[in-house]
């Protein structure tokens, strides 16, 4: 397994010895044939999964991802933080140990998730609107009027009344 934030090689394993290695997951010695090394540890291949989906990372690739305390797949990676690991306001990468803001599919550093009009950066527990792909506080979302219409519904959907909330 490939880890992107570890430390590349493991340990040699011992080949004339009976040097057992103990599992990252569940605490046993490793006899299988194959062991998993990742996050500076080994591993049974049945017991290295996915955080979220459950899926045995060493028979659906050659990767796995780290954040926050938990071992993805790559699908799960990308759908908790977003594809390109770059942020949609600024467009600069995000480091894997960074805390995120989203909305939307849209994954933002916690600095540039702000109000589109007035600037201010949107807390966890505010309220915020997300409009044809802009952010906008409570107090400055767009209301023009025509013919009794929000011109915003009538090109993209608005979300109303979403809540601020971080994301590891």
């Amino acid at each position: 397994m490939v880890n992107p934030g570890g430390s590349g090689q493991p340990p040699a394993v011992g080949t004339g010895s009976l040097s057992w290695k103990r599992c990252a997951g569940c605490g046993g010695k490793i006899a299988d044939r194959f062991l998993l090394y990742t996050m500076d540890s080994y591993w049974h291949s049945r017991c290295l999964k996915c955080s979220c989906c459950q899926a045995q990372l060493g028979e659906i690739g050659s990767s796995c991802y780290t954040k926050s305390g938990m071992i993805l797949c790559r699908n799960d990676y990308i759908r908790l933080f977003g594809n390109s690991g770059a942020c949609s306001a600024c467009g600069q990468s995000i480091p894997a140990s960074e805390l995120v803001m989203r909305a939307q599919g849209n994954v933002y550093h916690l600095k540039c998730f702000t109000c589109s009009t007035c600037r201010n950066r949107l807390l966890p527990g505010d309220r915020f609107h997300y409009i044809n792909g802009s952010l906008f506080c409570e107090h400055d979302r767009p209301t023009a009027l025509i013919n009794g219409h929000l011109t915003s519904l009538q090109t993209n959907p608005l979300i109303p009344d979403q809540k601020v909330t971080p994301h590891p």
